[in-house]
């Protein structure tokens, strides 16, 4: 992973103020993990001093990213044999965890 400038350590110290923790996930290692709550997201420094948030923020399961799925006629949250269904309170948990880190990550652009 590249060096980080002191504009994006401001950022993940702003991000960790508001609850965010900073993870690794396998095999993501050259990206930043972000996680608060049930959800994250990965995070690939940009050149321009920013963040940009690599594929979409993930709901967890069993601690690791999932993808969302259509299921016998449901949405689930997958990863590998492991599923929780997407209930509309996880995915109005992962919208607004989106929502909060996209926030964030334009307020340390000036966007």
């Amino acid at each position: 992973m590249p060096e980080l400038t002191p504009q994006q350590i401001a950022v993940l110290e702003r991000l960790r103020a508001q609850g965010f923790q900073l993870v690794q996930f396998v095999p993501h290692e050259r990206a930043i993990g972000v996680r608060k709550g049930n959800c994250a997201a990965l995070l690939q420094p940009t050149e321009t001093g920013g963040f940009q948030v690599v594929g979409e923020p993930s709901y967890l399961v069993d601690g690791n990213l999932s993808v969302r799925l259509q299921r016998e006629g449901k949405q689930w949250f997958v990863w590998k044999a492991k599923q929780v269904e997407a209930t509309p309170e996880r995915r109005a948990e992962l919208a607004a965890f989106a929502e909060e880190l996209k926030s964030l990550l334009q307020a340390g652009t000036g966007a």
